[in-house]
């Protein structure tokens, strides 16, 4: 069933109210940027028919035969820490949140909007658009502001950085992501009214709202991990930030100087050969091309230097197959690739979860899209527990100070809508 949306809005506010009472949501909107590998402007999906929850050891393995079980939409997430399925890797942080490493359901009902057509796949179309107009917009009140606790203090993280450079002077890594937890205990959230102000404050291409029971990811990410459209694959990690400027001649200025600036520079083009070469995994032979190196794109806060690799799949690998060869993505770990998840390990004081891991989707023709779980919060509402993490680039050339200061860059939206 398609109908024709008026107040674009106002139907997808009511959409998601309606759909949040369910136990499993997954809401995905692109907040209108331009993408030529966007399938939609938004999707929601609500309702479970089946449902897969795995952990490390077979969960590639039982989401493929769960794919093939349920060859039309599903939706769901990767939890970072399938590192440790991908390679011989292991997770001895704390983890506070108890997210499971990968879930994924077949959703009762799906609402795929693009431009002003909203396409309702269900088995009573009407009754649910009936329920979604019916529905009266709730006014959420400010809430208090969250105090949060971070896990390491500026002097920690400074002394941390310092140390990983050392690794990198001996030549242990070229490159790594070095990440840090800021959390509150004993918090109680409304996690749609949080996501919608984050997503008013902080609109970007890969925002989510997703629900699984108690457990929550509140998103404003801008990166994608990894699509498939129909042959193709395509990976958009970034690397390189920079700070807006409210004057725009200014503005312009701070673009050019992140399209030249050395340390940025060298970062993108360290995850560049990362990701292609975890592509070459996947790629029938020769096809892996860097579409677009460098580029530079604009989001509310910040700039980013944004590259885009592609190759065509090879018949033999599922799509599944394919994402695990990727996983977990580059720009998120560093570079050699499992030598850098090895330190983090050492370095980090809280295991990642579900951040820097993914979230997305698999539509029925096959194809799937899954973003970068960053600029995010976690949150566990049966154990009270809120959570996210920021992390950037260390190199030789990085400077611990301002490392520290673009990670609170990366989480000034969340701070902002936490009142923090």
């Amino acid at each position: 069933m398609i109908v024709q949306v008026n107040d674009l809005p106002v139907f997808k506010n009511k959409a998601l109210q309606w759909a949040s009472s369910f136990d499993a949501v997954c809401y995905l909107d692109s907040n209108n940027f331009n993408d030529p590998y966007s399938k939609f402007d938004m999707l929601i999906a609500f309702g479970v028919k089946e449902e897969i929850t795995a952990y490390t050891g077979k969960a590639f393995d039982e989401l493929e035969a769960f794919r093939k079980n349920n060859s039309g939409w599903v939706t769901g997430f990767f939890g970072y820490d399938l590192k440790n399925e991908a390679e011989k890797l292991s997770s001895n942080n704390a983890d506070h949140l108890q997210f499971p490493d990968l879930y994924f359901f077949a959703p009762l009902h799906l609402i795929v909007i693009k431009g002003n057509d909203a396409e309702i796949i269900s088995n009573d179309a009407d009754e649910l658009l009936s329920q979604i107009d019916q529905q009266e917009l709730a006014s959420y009140p400010l809430s208090n502001a969250v105090t949060l606790k971070a896990r390491f203090t500026k002097k920690e993280y400074i002394e941390a950085v310092e140390n990983i450079r050392e690794h990198i002077n001996r030549g242990d890594i070229y490159v790594t992501n070095f990440c840090q937890e800021f959390y509150a205990e004993e918090i109680q959230i409304n996690p749609l009214a949080v996501f919608l102000e984050l997503n008013t404050i902080s609109p970007n291409p890969f925002s989510t709202f997703f629900k699984w029971k108690d457990n929550y990811i509140l998103g404003a990410s801008p990166e994608r991990f990894l699509a498939k459209r129909g042959h193709k694959l395509i990976s958009q990690p970034i690397k390189g930030t920079a700070k807006r400027d409210l004057n725009n001649e200014a503005d312009e200025l701070v673009k050019q100087q992140l399209r030249n600036h050395p340390k940025e520079l060298q970062e993108n083009v360290m995850i560049v050969d990362l990701v292609r070469n975890d592509l070459t995994k996947s790629a029938k032979q020769g096809t892996v091309a860097t579409e677009d190196l460098f580029g530079i794109y604009t989001f509310r806060h910040l700039h980013q230097m944004i590259s885009t690799i592609t190759c065509e799949l090879q018949q033999s690998i599922s799509p599944v197959q394919a994402i695990k060869n990727s996983f977990p993505m580059g720009s998120m770990t560093g570079a050699p690739k499992v030598s850098a998840m090895q330190l983090m390990e050492q370095y980090e004081r809280s295991k990642r979860g579900v951040y820097s891991g993914a979230a997305g989707y698999f539509s029925a023709d096959d194809d799937f899209d899954f973003n970068v779980v960053i600029r995010s919060l976690l949150y566990n509402a049966d154990n009270e527990y809120l959570s996210f993490h920021v992390g950037s680039a260390i190199t030789y050339h990085a400077e611990a100070e301002k490392e520290y200061e673009e990670c609170l860059l990366k989480a000034k939206a969340i701070l902002e809508v936490l009142g923090g």
